[in-house]
């Protein structure tokens, strides 16, 4: 099983700035990706956590009234099924925090 790769400071700065409630998912989600992709490359990218290996994976953020996970449109499109309760665009999915 591949080893997590350490962990970016700018990622744990960009959570930092969020409210707790708020904080609490964008750990969860970021944890989560780290599971699914242990050898990607945890970065900033487009001012927002970005996970690449071999070309982007996901993106996502918090906003003042959602979150937003980005997935890009590949990744909408093989889980359209299980995100159907979810508030969908072309590449992005949005959700309260809780």
């Amino acid at each position: 099983m591949p080893v997590l790769k350490p962990k970016s400071k700018a990622v744990s700065a960009f959570i930092r700035r969020y409210p707790p409630n708020v904080r609490k998912t964008l750990e969860k989600i970021r944890e989560t990706v780290r599971k699914a992709a242990p050898a990607a490359e945890e970065t900033i990218s487009y001012m927002m956590p970005a996970y690449k290996l071999n070309g982007i994976l996901v993106y996502f953020s918090g906003f003042k009234d959602h979150i937003s996970f980005f997935p890009t449109s590949s990744g909408i499109k093989a889980f359209k099924t299980e995100l159907s309760g979810y508030d969908l665009s072309k590449g992005t999915v949005h959700f309260q925090p809780d």
